[in-house]
């Protein structure tokens, strides 16, 4: 596998995508030593969808889930956590409604709530 570095995914055609998806598959496939059969045997698909994962050719996500799973090879889904953001007018409002000082109480006060 090329150790090219992309730095524009927008400019590549789904089809050149699709294919380094598959050669980023059948790479890492091999390192951890594992047959085509076997792979997808523990992925529970055959070996001929994952031979074409690994050519660039259409399959479900599904399949490539399975695949990434069985490869251990899904904590690329970090990149899908939502976060919440929050406007710096918001954090304002919010910051400004934050008790600023501590004050004593004074027994009428207490009178009154029935201390």
């Amino acid at each position: 596998m090329n150790d090219l570095s992309y730095d524009n995914w927008n400019s590549m055609s789904d089809k050149a995508i699709a294919e380094h998806i598959g050669q980023f598959i059948k790479h890492n496939r091999i390192q951890k030593n594992k047959t085509q059969e076997d792979t997808a045997k523990e992925a529970g698909i055959s070996r001929s969808t994952l031979s074409l994962l690994e050519r660039g050719e259409t399959v479900t996500l599904s399949t490539l889930l399975r695949v990434l799973r069985v490869l251990d090879l899904l904590d690329f889904m970090d990149s899908f956590k939502i976060q919440t953001t929050i406007s710096p007018i918001a954090l304002a409002k919010i910051e400004k409604k934050k008790r600023k000082r501590a004050r004593n109480i004074n027994e009428n006060e207490l009178i009154g709530d029935k201390w």
